[in-house]
């Protein structure tokens, strides 16, 4: 990909030739999937390269080294696969609620050589039944709203671990009606980390949120009701 090793250099983020060739290959490969599925919106190689790849990474440095991460709601791989080919120590399962997107996902695990990366097709309220509590961290680069976010994620997360999620530049007023649910689910805010994304004049806010207590048995609910019902 045309300038990926410069443009992540200016970030202080160091690409190796060989990880430049895997973004190129996951790029070329999403693309050509997206003709026949619909995997994002995004599809020009300077916004893919800033947009996708460049916005998942940012927040690498915020990742343990070694630590095992869930990704709920994984989509096309964002933000798991840019992070794995950058960080090939970080363990990562990534769920998604439609089978042909992890079909796509385990295709390009496949493709890019990755190991210790796996996909799933699952919800998140059927996955924490048989892996609760059991992640370092749990991560997600979704849309839906804070509250029902941290009900999906904090369930999966150790006491002692963090959930790391992505969030556009209107975070204040999430935090606000996230309150109740962090009370609720075991977590406290740690830091919130905020990139700007000059190129394209893009802010993201990254909140990192401490799990310090086991999150009750009925979370996360079923039927939907974390975005129909919000704690």
């Amino acid at each position: 990909m045309d300038n990926l090793i410069d443009v992540f250099n200016n970030y202080n983020i160091c690409v190796s030739n060989v990880q430049e060739k895997q973004f190129d290959d996951f790029y070329e490969f999403l693309t050509q999937k997206n003709k026949v599925m619909n995997l994002t919106a995004i599809t020009e190689k300077e916004d893919v390269l800033f947009k996708h790849f460049l916005d998942c990474c940012l927040p690498q440095d915020c990742f343990p080294k070694n630590c095992e991460i869930v990704d709920v709601g994984a989509g096309a791989g964002f933000p798991s696969i840019p992070l794995k080919i950058l960080r090939p120590d970080l363990k990562i399962t990534m769920l998604d609620s439609l089978n042909k997107r992890v079909n796509f996902l385990n295709e390009t695990i496949k493709l890019l050589g990755l190991k210790n990366i796996s996909a799933y097709h699952s919800r998140a309220e059927d996955f924490s039944k048989t892996h609760r509590e059991k992640f370092d961290v749990a991560t997600a680069r979704a849309v839906s709203s804070l509250p029902t976010l941290l009900e999906y994620l904090l369930p999966l997360v150790k006491v002692g671990g963090i959930a790391i999620i992505y969030k556009s530049n209107k975070l204040d007023e999430e935090l606000l009606s996230s309150q109740n649910a962090l009370k609720i689910l075991g977590g406290k805010i740690k830091e919130i980390k905020t990139y700007n994304i000059l190129e394209k004049e893009l802010t993201r806010n990254i909140l990192i949120v401490e799990k310090v207590a086991n999150t009750p048995q009925k979370y996360p609910r079923g039927k939907n009701e974390p975005k129909t019902k919000p704690l």
